[in-house]
């Protein structure tokens, strides 16, 4: 008998389970990739909708109002001024670009605490494809404002708006599918990596948006709104939103006890272990790596919280009910103030990077990506040190300690190359979108599987939207602030987004010293 071919033997040396998880894992990623992609063109072609018209001119020109009267005669019939694109083209364009990010994220917020309620009670596949399918009518929406020579601020207002609410649908269902197929073993490090489609998605918007910006500024909407829409057509096509409904194994665990994975909702068999497989270290797959509130005994994946319901069988549990989990207030309080910093870098970094180096609009967008690009390994490695310490707050307030210093040289360092600013760009990302990335991720899938929920592990969606969601609204405020205090100098930004840090740091304070606690009472057990 011949010899397999390497490939054949390679694909064959993983079991059909893994397969279908690593697709599962690869279509998640790319779907939600998708839906920042779609967000991230708005931040590139603020510098088209404004330029800095007097800086294109060799005559020196004494005024604003002096150089409006001498352009006024060959002004375009287009109503788009060579100061960029009416009505963004006056002197408070950035209060009205900070309008736009405002009316995006003030809807995604109050969305996002509906999406989550909704989401559960629906199946995702289905849900996920309609949320796809309007984001990219939306987001082109905006783009056509160009081509039918739109210049209604609200028009652009409504857009941003209609977008924001239906992106609402992707967070909660992607993470709930996610959680449904992996277990909680090395889950920081799995979903580090998986996370990263946050970045990938905003380096891929940036690229396609910076390509048409100087030239047509409406294909860089319309293209990634094509893009989305395609993207939940495979959604519709390929997700699988549960294991179960492939008869696959509930956990990527070899074993063949079948645990009760991060968001089941099917009832499992454990055999009875005597006393001595009991006092064995469990694997971790069973464990959480979140401290319980009422004690320093990690809360377990839940062997006496399995209810015996069917996958369906459970009620969805209310928005109080999610509340009441011990750490959602206090992880969802931080993540308000950290996405605040990195919403407010998603929006207006571009613009920042124009106006300190003095660069066009695309070459502005192109250098942005630099700080996505860190937040990929920040991501990676938040989900790293929380799994080999087992302590999730504690990673996030080591990084949120780190960022502010960092933030305080960026805009310093910025000011003195571009050398300077790629380093900064990089380390700043990583610091930043860290813990941004570990809070909507690996801890709120921990707390969506919380032991007080006794196995109702349907409440994943609503503590995912009430997390992410309350995060939603420093997302809105960051970007809102910033055009309001930019006219002020961008150094005062700067500031505010340190104070945020702190903020941010500060409300994980009683977790952090919880932890510790813990870890210094183990210690004394384990030397008596």
């Amino acid at each position: 008998m011949a010899q397999l071919p390497p490939g054949i033997r390679f694909i064959t040396s993983f079991s059909r389970d893994q397969w279908y998880r690593a697709f599962i894992f690869t279509l998640t990623f790319f779907l939600y990739a998708s839906f920042h992609l779609s967000r991230k063109p708005i931040s590139i072609v603020k510098g088209e909708l404004h330029k800095h018209c007097a800086a294109s001119h060799e005559v020196e020109l004494s005024s604003y109002r002096e150089y409006a009267a001498q352009i006024q005669p060959v002004k375009k019939p287009s109503n788009a001024s060579q100061c960029g694109w009416e009505p963004f083209d006056k002197n408070n364009y950035k209060q009205l670009l900070g309008a736009l990010d405002y009316s995006f994220l003030c809807a995604y917020a109050i969305g996002m605490y509906l999406s989550g309620i909704i989401g559960e009670r629906l199946p995702i596949r289905y849900y996920l494809t309609v949320g796809m399918l309007a984001s990219g009518l939306f987001t082109a929406m905006f783009g056509l404002g160009y081509f039918y020579n739109i210049h209604n601020l609200w028009f652009y207002i409504m857009a941003q708006i209609a977008n924001g609410l239906v992106q609402t649908t992707g967070w909660p269902s992607v993470v709930t599918c996610i959680g449904n197929w992996f277990g909680k073993g090395r889950r920081g490090l799995i979903m580090g990596i998986w996370n990263s489609h946050t970045s990938v998605g905003n380096i891929l918007g940036s690229l396609i948006a910076a390509y048409w910006v100087s030239t047509c500024w409406g294909l860089s909407f319309v293209m990634p709104g094509v893009i989305i829409a395609v993207m939940g057509i495979f959604c519709f096509l390929f997700l699988i939103e549960h294991p179960k409904d492939i008869s696959c194994s509930s956990t990527p665990s070899s074993s063949s006890n079948a645990f009760l994975n991060g968001a089941s909702r099917f009832r499992v068999h454990m055999p009875t272990l005597n006393a001595k497989e009991a006092s064995k270290p469990q694997d971790p797959e069973m464990q959480h790596l979140l401290i319980d509130s009422e004690n320093c005994t990690a809360s377990q994946n839940s062997s006496s919280a399995i209810t015996g319901e069917g996958r369906h069988g459970t009620s969805a549990i209310s928005f109080l009910g999610a509340l009441r989990i011990p750490g959602v207030i206090e992880f969802s309080l931080c993540l308000l103030f950290a996405k605040l910093v990195s919403y407010t870098f998603l929006f207006w970094l571009p613009l920042y990077i124009t106006n300190v180096e003095h660069l066009d609009a695309k070459r502005a967008g192109d250098l942005s990506t630099l700080f996505d690009v860190g937040g990929i390994f920040g991501g990676i490695l938040a989900g790293l040190i929380s799994d080999r310490l087992e302590k999730r707050a504690s990673t996030c307030g080591m990084m949120l300690l780190l960022a502010a210093p960092t933030l305080y040289m960026f805009s310093a360092v910025s000011k003195m190359g571009l050398e300077a600013t790629v380093v900064m760009l990089l380390i700043s990302g990583a610091l930043v979108n860290g813990p941004y990335a570990l809070i909507t991720t690996a801890v709120s899938a921990d707390l969506g599987t919380h032991k007080s929920l006794k196995g109702n592990a349907r409440a994943l969606s609503t503590v995912t939207a009430i997390i992410d969601g309350t995060g939603s609204v420093g997302a809105a405020l960051g970007p809102l602030l910033a055009g309001l205090i930019s006219p002020s100098g961008w150094n005062n930004v700067f500031y505010m987004l340190m104070v945020a840090d702190a903020c941010a740091l500060l409300f994980l304070l009683r977790l952090i010293q919880k932890e510790l606690r813990c870890n210094a009472d183990h210690t004394l057990f384990k030397e008596h």
